[in-house]
């Protein structure tokens, strides 16, 4: 007979996942540099029994936030680490759930090596994710980077010991944009073409105004679900693909593509 969780919160988790490893996940900490789609990884994985989470960001919610982050109204104009941490708190009282409200730099870059492993959700206006990225190298600790792609997620592990995510860099320029156009370009070479994806792409790169990439809230929370998982496995010691390889996944399909597409 299966033993039943001893722990009534995680009661709902048992098959998919045995006490064991729900011990693990407990131990397993997490840091989150950048709370923007941060936000959405941060409950998920809180939900799913990490209980070790600490957010980086100095920055503040916006309206155009309230599409896809986890946040609301009410919190417009404060502290998104903040708001994220009362958050996580609300959910767990009992978690170690703690913040950091600055921006990393590199003068100000948090130590690393307390943690088992790193997410960089953070934007690509300076160097600050190439820094965060070294840092958690330097610390021996996998880091995981999520992009949302509207009606899915990317998101790709760098591990330690391989190549940093800049060896796919083609200009100086180098941001978000670059990474899903290169995920886009592999899945075309090994005839799988996400045509949905490379059409959002053109558009967007076309696009008569400067403005920041396109996302949905879709995008946001299956993300979130992308690295809860990859979490669960690097945490369980269980296989998982690293950089540059990728896991790319929608709810896209490609013979929803033609002139009723939801793209149009």
């Amino acid at each position: 007979m299966t033993k039943l969780f001893t722990m009534d919160r995680y009661l709902r988790n048992r098959i998919y996942l045995s006490n064991c490893e729900q011990q693990k996940l407990k131990n397993f900490s997490i840091v989150i540099a950048g709370s923007g789609i941060g936000s959405n990884i941060a409950e998920c994985a809180l939900r799913t029994g990490f209980e070790k989470i600490c957010v980086i960001d100095g920055d503040l919610i916006e309206d155009s936030n309230l599409n896809r982050q986890n946040y609301t109204e009410d919190q417009i104009g404060t502290s998104k680490a903040t708001a994220l941490y009362e958050r996580l708190k609300s959910i767990n009282a009992n978690a170690e759930i703690s913040f950091i409200n600055e921006f990393i730099s590199i003068d100000n870059m948090p130590e690393t090596g307390r943690y088992n492993a790193g997410i960089n959700a953070l934007d690509y206006t300076d160097k600050a994710p190439q820094i965060f990225d070294k840092s958690c190298f330097n610390s021996g600790i996998p880091v995981l980077h999520p992009y949302n792609v509207g009606w899915g997620g990317l998101v790709t592990v760098l591990p330690p010991d391989g190549p940093p995510l800049e060896s796919i860099e083609k200009s100086s320029n180098f941001n978000e944009v670059d990474v899903v156009e290169y995920a886009a370009s592999y899945q075309r070479y090994w005839q799988k073409p996400q045509i949905w994806l490379e059409e959002v792409i053109n558009q967007y790169k076309h696009e008569e105004l400067t403005l920041p990439p396109p996302q949905l809230a879709i995008g946001s929370w299956y993300v979130a679900a992308m690295c809860t998982h990859l979490l669960v496995k690097i945490a369980t010691g269980r296989f998982y693909k690293k950089f540059p390889d990728f896991y790319l996944s929608s709810l896209f399909q490609e013979e929803d593509h033609g002139k009723d597409s939801i793209l149009k």
